[in-house]
């Protein structure tokens, strides 16, 4: 079946983008996985690119689009050479609707530009030791000065990605205590300075996968926050955390689709090389079972993943349906992957080859934006269950 969510754009976008993966990235990425993390001046050549400024008005720099279908791209072309581009897809997916949405025009003016050229590179700041999913119980504070200039930012967070290069961290923390009647009051989010005094970078995190994607901890003692940074009101925090999960969803979703389409790619290629018994392992019933099972549920995945990009860009994805994706996708990812790594026998389980880093980097997918089990109970409860 022909796909229709793309245009001639995108596809044009496609050869460039393809092209630049395998002229700047494919020949250096051995480097970044062994290092952990991808060097920080590889941003300022995306920002060339242009890939940051996709969805940012044109007044600031950016190309003005209104659209994902962009960022879809990028998860397959990313996922069809088996790299990374690091703590960027931070940035874009997660940090900048946040500005989008909250920032006034003069912190557009301010943050927007660095934003597009990569000068600033930007992170989100939720999780914090001990809480993990439930935001209601951060610790982190930020206590307005008495002549009301600036906020004093104190606490720690974890599993910050994007935390050891970024320029600015969107920091969700307490301005007010929880009431008795609802424990996400008074939480608020702040656009800091990773320069400021007290702000420091912990450990950078041994991950099972993503290994080029740099991931923090952060520390705030007695940091300075001007009130010029408050994104949008103060204690509303919560509220505009749950605004953007449908499409923090979606990106787990279609980013899980691409990974296990590229699987398939990895597996079929490595099937028709590889020879046992005197033939090519292409060659035996089995393998052409698990490959054509395999290439079933990537059809599938795909029509789920599509239908998604178009509802997001239409403004019509729900709650439940990006939860929805994002279950099937990410299931879906787990059993191809885990399947053709199979394929692959001995050879599957080492790093030198794209589908160990695969089932590696694919396994988060089913815990962060949400667990697979949250997943069911937010489906679940739109089901009137």
């Amino acid at each position: 079946m022909r796909r229709t969510v793309f245009n001639e754009d995108h596809e044009a976008f496609r050869e460039t983008l393809r092209a630049f993966i395998e002229a700047e990235v494919v020949p250096v990425y051995d480097e970044w996985f062994a290092a952990g993390q991808a060097p920080r001046d590889f941003y300022y050549k995306l920002g060339e690119l242009g890939l940051f400024g996709i969805n940012v008005p044109e007044e600031f720099g950016g190309a003005g689009m209104d659209s994902h279908k962009f960022e879809a791209v990028l998860y397959e072309e990313t996922a069809r050479a088996g790299v990374q581009f690091g703590g960027s897809g931070v940035h874009v997916l997660l940090a900048l609707p946040y500005i989008r949405m909250l920032a006034t025009d003069e912190q557009k003016k301010r943050y927007l530009p660095k934003f597009v050229t990569g000068e600033e590179m930007w992170a989100i700041a939720m999780t914090e030791p001990g809480t993990g999913s439930d935001l209601a119980g951060m610790k982190t504070t930020a206590k307005l000065s008495e002549d009301g200039s600036h906020y004093v930012l104190n606490g720690a967070k974890t599993f910050i990605t994007g935390g050891v290069h970024a320029d600015r961290v969107i920091v969700c923390a307490r301005t007010a205590a929880p009431t008795a009647e609802d424990r996400r009051h008074g939480i608020s989010l702040f656009a800091v300075d990773t320069e400021s005094e007290g702000y420091s970078v912990g450990r950078k995190l041994d991950k099972l996968g993503l290994r080029t994607s740099d991931t923090a901890e952060l520390a705030f003692v007695d940091v300075k926050v001007p009130a010029e940074d408050l994104l949008g009101e103060e204690n509303k925090g919560f509220s505009y955390l749950g605004h953007n999960l449908a499409s923090e969803r979606w990106g787990i979703a279609f980013g899980a689709y691409a990974q296990a389409k590229a699987a398939v790619r990895f597996a079929k290629q490595y099937v028709q090389e590889r020879t046992v018994f005197g033939k090519p392992v292409a060659h035996f019933q089995n393998t052409k079972f698990e490959l054509a099972a395999c290439q079933a549920e990537v059809d599938a995945a795909e029509a789920v993943a599509d239908r998604a990009t178009e509802a997001l860009d239409a403004g019509e994805l729900t709650p439940a349906e990006a939860a929805s994706a994002k279950l099937f996708c990410t299931e879906v990812a787990h059993r191809v992957i885990d399947r053709c790594l199979q394929l692959h026998g001995g050879y599957g389980y080492m790093n030198e080859y794209p589908i160990a880093r695969l089932y590696a980097d694919n396994r988060v997918n089913r815990i962060y934006g949400g667990t697979s089990e949250i997943m069911k109970t937010i489906i679940a409860k739109d089901m009137g269950l």
